[in-house]
């Protein structure tokens, strides 16, 4: 019998995609505004040189255990504990400098100060809005008080407590809220998984985790032995990992939910 359902935060239950989308909106309509830059290949400068700068430093191995994007990177203050988060909020303010600076140049603009000023613009837009899924709130009402719920979430607790606090609304929902930087790993590995399963007081077969990356939170939950719904917003194909179930958006999880619980 299901007892318990584990979320995953970023484009699971809050739109994190669009939410980037929309600040580098911004800051491309500035940096047009202020210089003959090519918008679009600005856009496709800076997710590739985020990307690679953010691979570059020596808190990489670190980023990528606890599960920190490159665009986090971008906006992200990570005032959290312990030594490896000092070194990333050391760099942070740097990467984004020199990210912005690199692709403003690589699009044919050299002009560092106009590079300074996209890097705080899009830090503060980036920090101003969360986009939420229209359905997610319709299925958080439908599971409370039916199942517990428990968002297990990678990230910087800083970041990720942010990220939550301009969503209205949304944190009430959950018994618990796991982050990865609080833990000290993060999905797919399977110990972040036992502590949840920990916290639910419930048994393996008893839960389900529901998230939209599939070497994330579907392989996370394979590696524990847990139940997975897989959310395949972009109708991606994978061989390598396999959901225990999967749908396209976040309401069809109810339509699951019926299936098992007959």
């Amino acid at each position: 019998m299901l007892k318990a359902i584990m979320f995953d935060l970023d484009d699971t239950l809050i739109w994190d995609e669009k939410s980037v989308d929309q600040a580098f909106k911004k800051v491309f309509g500035i940096a047009s505004q202020k210089s003959d830059v090519d918008p679009e290949a600005l856009e496709q400068r800076i997710r590739k040189n985020a990307q690679k700068l953010f691979a570059s430093y020596d808190t990489y191995d670190f980023t990528e255990m606890i599960g920190i994007s490159p665009f986090e990177g971008l906006w992200g203050e990570f005032d959290d504990e312990g030594e490896s988060f000092n070194r990333l909020k050391e760099i942070a303010p740097k990467y984004r400098k020199k990210a912005w600076t690199i692709s403003l140049q690589e699009s044919g603009v050299d002009n560092p100060q106009l590079a300074f000023e996209l890097a705080e613009v899009f830090k503060t837009e980036r920090g101003k809005k969360q986009f939420v899924y229209e359905e997610t709130f319709d299925v958080l009402n439908a599971l409370k008080g039916k199942y517990r719920l428990l968002m297990l979430t990678n990230g910087s607790p800083d970041l990720q407590w942010r990220k939550l606090a301009i969503t209205p609304g949304l944190k009430p929902y959950f018994d618990h809220i796991v982050i990865s930087g609080g833990f000290g790993k993060g999905k797919p590995n399977p110990s972040i998984m036992d502590h949840a399963l920990g916290l639910l007081s419930v048994e393996k077969d008893e839960v389900i985790m529901v998230g939209d990356n599939p070497y994330s939170d579907i392989l996370g939950a394979s590696r524990a032995g847990i139940p997975s719904v897989w959310i395949n917003h972009h109708a991606a194909d994978i061989n390598d990992v396999r959901p225990t179930y999967e749908i396209s958006r976040l309401k069809e999880l109810l339509n699951v939910l019926e299936q098992i619980d007959r």
